[in-house]
């Protein structure tokens, strides 16, 4: 998990904390302060480091200080600033809308605090969260964009840390997007009547790319008719991989569809920090099937998207993994055509890739593997009994092997497989309880039972040296390490 996410997961923050009563004290606005009057009382160099982000909204910035810095100094000959050389007084916020104090010393500081709440005038004591009506928020822009950040006046370094992390993530051209979406959506707005089908519209607008050009997909998509009812009374269904159960290994089209989402009809193994993502609006509905287990069939999970799709449902079937690799999603795709229901794929990232990840090995590792053979625990004894060559050059990937590996160990020892061929069994790929174990084939039956979902991995490609075979014929336990 990265550090901002680490930061940001609602995990971390239990209802009650002290976290949680500050945020839900305080209020994020933008304020529109072009042409209003705001007093700075202070002109050293803390008030020079909030000149710049006062003045770029477009106020009228009056500066009072017996003395002033050269920056400041300078600025009031140009004409950006109004300084006033003499000490506060009360009577200096009259027809203020803001205040700040940032001068070094606190009394001053507090007085001019205690001054602004006898006249209604909102007030920020830098450095001083007692004295503050507000505080600055860390901003990340991009045109009208503006993503700001408040700790509350308990770290403004940890929100400097999370605006560097956002600004990093954010395409350099949000901007001018943001202006054509603005621009195309009035058009909207003027020319569609209110109702759900514009508000889809609109939302559907913000995830695709505008272009200048009037044949610009986008553009002509916000100028044609709106459906009728008939056709606006059909919903869609999305079938969508979760990957292997790790947040940051989510797509971008995965998360905004999960998003979306009126229904989730979602598998066991998706876990709750993914489906937590969902609006608390949307209906989640465990439709997962587990060994051993009874549960709701093939069927009747085919039957739920139709019904949510035909009641007008943003419908989400979350998969782990990927929705195409041992999903049943050919039973299900074939089910919502013969409906007539329209659908989407979003691939997610499969199991085998997070595990080869797990044990950092290539699965085709051009020196000992050129293909990878998936199969699930049920298959896996090979039906081709073709002999195989001197070094077996595939990767075999074996998804929810079972408990009970004896037979396909026997299986894999007829078809000529080495005994000491290198095997890797992962458990919760890519998730913190994550765990690896090494051994090799005959190694397999001495494996202990390791927690569901598990994966395995044969082949030479597992081995550190490819070429060596060297092995342990017991299985070693390698802890994961999982930030």
């Amino acid at each position: 998990m990265s550090s901002l996410s680490a930061i940001c997961h609602p995990a971390r923050y239990p209802t009650g904390s002290p976290i949680e009563g500050t945020a839900m004290t305080m209020l994020p606005v933008f304020l529109k302060l072009e042409g209003r009057d705001c007093l700075l009382v202070g002109a050293g160099t803390t008030a020079v480091e909030k000149i710049g982000t006062l003045l770029a909204t477009g106020l009228r910035l009056r500066i009072v200080a017996p003395e002033a810095n050269t920056a400041i100094r300078r600025m009031a000959d140009d004409g950006a600033v109004e300084w006033i050389e003499k000490r506060f007084e009360p009577s200096d916020l009259d027809g203020m809308f803001l205040v700040i104090a940032a001068t070094n010393d606190p009394a001053v500081n507090q007085a001019v605090f205690h001054a602004a709440s006898e006249k209604r005038v909102l007030c920020n004591s830098v450095d001083d969260v007692p004295n503050c009506d507000f505080y600055f928020g860390s901003v990340v822009s991009r045109g009208d964009l503006q993503i700001a950040i408040s700790t509350a006046g308990q770290s403004p370094a940890l929100a400097q840390r999370l605006r560097r992390e956002i600004d990093a993530q954010l395409p350099a051209d949000l901007g001018p997007w943001l202006a054509s979406l603005g621009n195309l959506r009035r058009e909207v707005l003027a020319t569609h009547p209110r109702g759900e089908a514009r508000k889809a519209l609109l939302h559907q607008m913000a995830e695709r790319h505008i272009c200048d050009s009037e044949a610009c997909p986008s553009r002509l998509l916000a100028r044609a008719p709106l459906p009728g009812q008939s056709e606006a009374a059909r919903g869609t269904v999305s079938l969508v991989g979760a990957g292997p159960g790790d947040l940051e290994l989510l797509t971008l089209k995965a998360l905004r569809s999960i998003q979306r989402a009126d229904v989730i009809l979602h598998d066991d193994l998706v876990p709750p920090a993914i489906l937590a993502l969902a609006s608390p609006h949307a209906e989640a509905l465990n439709v997962g099937k587990r060994c051993g287990s009874k549960s709701i069939t093939q069927d009747e999970i085919n039957a739920l998207m139709i019904e949510h799709a035909r009641n007008n449902r943003a419908v989400v079937r979350l998969k782990s993994g990927d929705p195409l690799v041992f999903g049943r999603a050919a039973e299900e795709i074939d089910a919502l055509n013969a409906a007539g229901v329209p659908f989407e794929i979003v691939p997610g990232i499969t199991a085998a890739f997070a595990a080869a990840a797990a044990v950092g090995r290539s699965l085709t590792d051009r020196r000992c593997a050129s293909n990878v053979v998936f199969s699930t625990g049920h298959h896996a004894q090979s039906h081709n009994h073709a002999p195989l060559p001197q070094i077996e050059d595939a990767t075999r990937v074996v998804y929810m092997p079972g408990r009970d590996l004896d037979l396909l160990v026997e299986q894999w020892l007829q078809e000529g497989l080495p005994a000491d061929f290198p095997c890797a069994v992962i458990s919760h790929a890519a998730q913190p309880e994550q765990e690896v174990y090494y051994t090799t084939l005959t190694g397999l039956a001495h494996m202990p039972q390791v927690a569901a979902p598990s994966l395995l991995i044969a082949g030479w490609c597992v081995s550190s040296d490819p070429h060596s075979g060297d092995f342990a014929s017991e299985p070693e336990e390698i802890p994961a390490i999982v930030d």
